[in-house]
């Protein structure tokens, strides 16, 4: 099984792509904050792997962090819950807001991700209250986890895009609620010295 890869990102599809490993091109579906934290064509890249083999074929699943590796496995074992339906679940509620959802136990906003209507987010839930992996992060440290990975990817040093991240975080208030965007326009505001 493969556990992780770490190579050269060939190219980007929505919703998978090409990582190439000593001249041997993995193709690796990814959910969609993965996906927008992952760096330019031809930049090294490393991702978690979930290795689904299924009788008509073996398909890679790659996610920036462990945690959210676990996470996919554990949705993968619940009863009519596919890769797909589990990516779609990790693409719509990333950086542990899955967790915070199934925690609170709510059902409504499970129901929003695209697949599942209000039997399956009963399911889930009743099946992962106990089961998921324990939420290292706050939703606020995962948004401002993605920021700081987005600055350094546009060249920005760690420490420097980290100042500014909590800079902008109180100039606007935002305390990390899932508006990364807000997050990064003041960011790179404060970085490039516009008011």
């Amino acid at each position: 099984m493969i556990g992780s890869l770490r190579g050269r990102l060939l190219s980007k599809r929505a919703g998978s792509v090409i990582v190439d490993v000593q001249g041997v091109g993995y193709e690796v579906a990814v959910p969609t904050g993965a996906m927008a934290a992952l760096p330019e064509q031809g930049v090294e890249v490393f991702l978690h792997i979930h290795t689904h083999v299924k009788e008509d074929g073996i398909k890679l699943y790659g996610f920036a962090s462990e945690q959210e590796r676990q996470v996919f496995g554990t949705l993968l074992g619940v009863n009519g819950v596919g890769p797909k339906l589990a990516l779609n679940v990790l693409s719509s509620l990333p950086g542990g807001a899955f967790q915070e959802a199934v925690q609170r136990e709510d059902t409504a906003l499970l129901s929003k991700v695209p697949g599942i209507g209000k039997k399956t987010a009963a399911r889930i839930i009743l099946e992962l209250k106990n089961k998921l992996p324990a939420i290292t992060a706050s939703v606020k440290d995962a948004v401002f986890e993605d920021a700081l990975s987005a600055l350094v990817n546009l060249g920005y040093k760690k420490d420097e895009a980290g100042k500014a991240i909590e800079k902008a975080r109180r100039k606007t208030g935002d305390e990390g609620e899932g508006n990364i965007e807000g997050l990064l326009k003041e960011a790179l505001k404060g970085l490039t010295g516009h008011p």
